[in-house]
């Protein structure tokens, strides 16, 4: 047996949407760790997580507090997802941790942020423990030489790495079709979105130069791009967050941006879930009512639901395999069976667009499996576009389109690529 100094162990935690890593992120700063991770006791450890980084993020958006960042650097919000975790690190290293845990460091990273970050964590690691949460096994790093799993808070060893996570998609989506939409859908145009020679640009700071990109009706579109390519603001423009897009050659359903349309004409029309929607859904709401709200695009239901719209909420419940739980509060999930009934809240009315923006981002691989299958169901078997956007090449997922934005000085070029193999 390989033996390793204390310094030189380096564990990976693997974990899934029921691990409970909140009641074991807190026994570790109470400091109540397990057999296997005595050694660290009296050492203090940091933290290199999603929820370490949005409490700085808050600090400095609603305080002018910059701690990551010198006081006239620049914002956090304005960096990348990559750039925001490498000045995580640097401050976390300032101040010398006993151990370092990392919760999914490579979530919502591009490859070439992914690397460089794999890079850095291998070098610190010579001096530093390293506690590594894993959800997506092909993101372990490398020197990894201990392995676990949680189990409802629970730590506990294992002797080698797991087998793979992944399952096959549920039964039921083989079995079952999408449900119908409710109401009758309006008048699709062949045509939905079309930029033609759009350009953003911040001051002096250049996003997008001259994108050309035409979404026709019914079609599966990936967007890729790296971490700071213009993603986010490609799709605001889209959802009419984004004034940019007026006074532009920029076209939504027929029409041109800027000529009379509201935003919440355009919410009509359109799907959008992103993983930070569901921290909007605090209260109790059941899965059912979330199903349904999803008609009105509302934050809950405050309205007593028809008969037809609870047995349409009752039939997307059954095709995601949820039906069982339709009186259990939204709350009370785990975060993949959150992010399944999120997508079919999204696409309960059927949108004419529905943008899905890393819906997988922390999800472990079985979760993430089942999520991309009925993502591509939903695609098959509907007259909907979609746009599915992730950094990852999602095993399984059947974009019929790719469109990449590639950065330039000038900003980033778009262009429509092979799909990945």
């Amino acid at each position: 047996m390989i033996s390793f100094k204390k310094d030189g162990v380096h564990w990976g935690i693997f974990v899934n949407n029921t691990s409970d890593k909140a009641t074991f992120l807190r026994a570790l700063e109470q400091g109540n760790f397990p057999e296997s991770l005595s050694y660290l006791e009296g050492k203090r450890g940091a933290l290199f997580t999603k929820a370490t980084l949005e409490h700085y993020l808050t600090k400095e958006n609603r305080h002018d507090i910059k701690i990551l960042t010198s006081p006239k650097g620049q914002s956090l919000m304005s960096m990348s997802s990559g750039e925001q975790k490498r000045a995580l690190l640097h401050h976390i290293l300032k101040s010398r941790p006993g151990f370092i845990l990392l919760d999914n460091p490579f979530d919502n990273l591009d490859k070439e942020a992914k690397l460089d970050l794999q890079n850095r964590l291998g070098t610190i690691s010579k001096e530093t423990p390293i506690l590594q949460l894993i959800s997506r096994q092909r993101d372990m790093l490398p020197f990894i030489n201990r392995y676990a799993t949680l189990k409802a808070g629970h730590f506990l060893p294992l002797a080698h790495v797991p087998e793979s996570l992944a399952i096959s998609p549920m039964e039921n989506m083989e079995r079952l079709e999408v449900p119908p939409p409710l109401y009758p859908k309006p008048h699709i145009p062949a045509i939905l979105v079309h930029f033609n020679n759009v350009s953003v640009r911040y001051g002096h700071k250049r996003i997008l130069n001259s994108i050309q990109w035409c979404i026709g009706k019914g079609e599966f579109w990936q967007l890729i791009g790296k971490n700071g390519s213009g993603k986010t603001t490609l799709l605001s423009m889209l959802t009419g967050e984004n004034p940019k897009g007026y006074g532009q050659e920029l076209f939504l359903f027929g029409q041109k941006k800027g000529t009379g349309e509201s935003i919440w004409e355009l919410k009509e029309k359109m799907g959008y879930f992103t993983p930070s929607m569901t921290d909007k859904f605090t209260g109790y709401h059941s899965l059912e009512n979330m199903i349904v709200s999803g008609l009105t695009d509302s934050i809950g239901l405050y309205t007593k639901p028809t008969g037809a719209q609870l047995r349409l909420a009752e039939a997307w419940l059954h095709l995601i395999g949820l039906e069982h739980l339709r009186h259990t509060h939204f709350h009370d999930l785990g975060t993949g069976q959150k992010r399944l009934l999120m997508t079919a809240r999204a696409m309960v009315k059927h949108p004419s667009l529905l943008l899905l923006d890393e819906p997988t981002a922390g999800m472990d691989d079985r979760s993430a499996a089942l999520l991309v299958h009925l993502v591509n169901k939903m695609a098959r078997e509907s007259d909907t576009t979609l746009i599915f956007v992730s950094h990852r090449n999602e095993p399984g997922l059947q974009p019929d389109k790719v469109y990449e934005l590639q950065m330039t000085p000038e900003g980033s070029r778009g262009m429509e690529i092979e799909k990945p193999s």
